[in-house]
């Protein structure tokens, strides 16, 4: 296991593995829009795995860079849009009541 501090997420214990999955190295085989959460994060693990090992020329280091990005960026939207259904489901659809106090979670 390794400690690692990519794109500002807290740090976050990525397995070290043999088997990278291609999309990781090779680019886009699936549109990033059309991946789950646990999807996304798997691929960007693995990507933060390849590129802490060393053993990628500078042009792959880059595209996977990017790749990571998207992926990182993908995996914000699904929180936050999960956190947002969340929020209708414990405070009802029509929101908090005028005055109502929210206790802090």
């Amino acid at each position: 296991m390794v400690s690692c501090r990519f794109w500002g997420h807290p740090k976050r214990d990525v397995q070290r593995s043999a088997t990278i999955p291609a999309s990781a190295s090779k680019g886009a085989d699936k549109a990033i829009e059309e991946l789950s959460f646990e999807g996304a994060l798997k691929e960007l693990e693995a990507i933060v795995s390849r590129l802490e090992q060393g053993d990628v020329d500078l042009e792959d280091s880059i595209a996977l860079y990017e790749r990571g990005q998207a992926l990182k960026s993908h995996c914000e939207k699904k929180l936050k849009s999960a956190e947002g259904r969340l929020e209708k489901i414990v405070l009802g659809a029509g929101g908090p009541e005028i005055g109502e106090k929210l206790e802090p979670a």
